[in-house]
């Protein structure tokens, strides 16, 4: 309800208009919501890109690596394979004795039995032989190393 403010002249006639009425302010302001949405929405378009990151493997070079496209089983071997026996599966980390059976499952419903093995550089030959000798014997018919062109990063 409205409040009167007493008024210094008479209450009749034209003079009614020397009251003042205050009211309370009864709506929000949006302005500093909507400010602080944006912001909020500029902070994660910048910081989305930021969060799709894979598995840090600086691969070898080849001079004729050929793109391959579609979707492909990947195997990952990291630098630190021969301290601490892990592998990636996509970006999943399995233990390398689990490695044989995981990918035994992963195989039942393909065509096309092919896995694709990206070994860091500094990994040794013998550690990649071991990680290639369990796809083997996992039932896959097909390994394809990845490696990069000269110019890539």
């Amino acid at each position: 309800m409205p409040k009167l403010a007493p008024s210094a002249g008479a209450s009749s006639g034209r003079s009614g208009r020397s009251r003042r009425v205050a009211t309370s302010l009864a709506e929000i302001n949006v302005v500093p919501l909507v400010d602080v949405m944006l912001v909020l929405l500029i902070i994660f378009m910048v910081t989305a890109p930021m969060l799709q990151r894979g598995i840090d493997v600086k691969l070898p070079q080849a001079r004729r690596a050929t793109q391959v496209t579609g979707e492909r089983i990947e195997v990952t071997v990291p630098a630190d394979y021969h301290t601490g026996r892990r592998v990636f599966i996509g970006k999943d980390n399995v233990r390398a004795e689990n490695l044989q059976e995981l990918i035994r499952q992963r195989m039942e419903g393909r065509d096309q039995k092919e896995v694709f093995l990206r070994g860091d550089a500094t990994v040794q030959y013998q550690d990649l032989m071991e990680v290639f000798d369990a796809l083997k014997a996992a039932g896959v018919q097909n390994v394809g190393m990845v490696a990069r062109m000269p110019g890539e990063r």
